[in-house]
């Protein structure tokens, strides 16, 4: 068998190992999190999301309720909350996104909003002032846990992922690995991410290390 054929045989598997262990990437505009105090501030005491579409992560959706995001120089309107609602309120945005409101935005894990900026949400003569829980969403991978051995992966670990895609596939470093039975596994990337490797729906990475 000549070197040719065994360089082949080596791409094939490689090939089919990458794609055995490949995962959805999705783009994920900017969202907020609402705890229901907030909600009952900006939509009324008691009240419920009106769920417009599921998510691909399980009992995770996007609702029909909208805000207008308020910063020192810019703001951002018709954003999405998503729902159910969390313990806490969070706002997640893009680079982009903090240049228009003219704030400096940290990269954080979802949930880590310690010393991070606040934010004022406006629905129409309602408001609510964040005093923190501005994030920019440190890029990651859902793991459902019945998937982190075959990939090879654990809870917390950083990995880099290859997104392959028809003009600007690239490899994106520091990607954490997020480990959970109430996961689907998929990649999170925003915007910015998502035009600097060419995203299109149904794109899929796979991660080297």
């Amino acid at each position: 068998m000549n070197e040719q054929i065994i360089d082949n045989l080596v791409d094939q598997v490689v090939a089919k190992i990458h794609q055995e262990r490949s995962f959805l990437v999705e783009a994920s505009g900017r969202h907020i999190h609402l705890s229901q105090e907030h909600i009952d501030s900006l939509f009324g005491k008691d009240y419920q999301l009106t769920i417009n579409q599921y998510l691909s992560q399980p009992g995770q959706y996007a609702s029909k309720e909208r805000l207008t995001i308020l910063g020192p120089k810019g703001a951002l309107h018709n954003v999405v909350v998503l729902g159910p609602p969390r313990s806490a309120s969070q706002v997640e945005i893009s680079g982009t996104d903090a240049l228009t409101l003219g704030l400096k935005v940290p990269v954080r894990e979802s949930g880590d909003i310690k010393d991070t900026p606040g934010i004022m949400l406006i629905n129409g003569n309602k408001t609510v002032c964040l005093e923190q829980g501005l994030i920019i969403a440190k890029r990651h991978v859902h793991v459902a846990t019945k998937d982190a051995e075959k990939m090879n992966v654990s809870h917390g670990e950083i990995v880099k992922v290859r997104i392959e895609s028809d003009q600007r596939s690239l490899i994106f470093d520091d990607v954490v690995i997020r480990v959970s039975d109430k996961f689907a596994t998929a990649m999170h990337i925003d915007y910015d991410e998502a035009n600097a490797c060419s995203f299109k729906k149904g794109i899929r990475g796979y991660i080297v290390k």
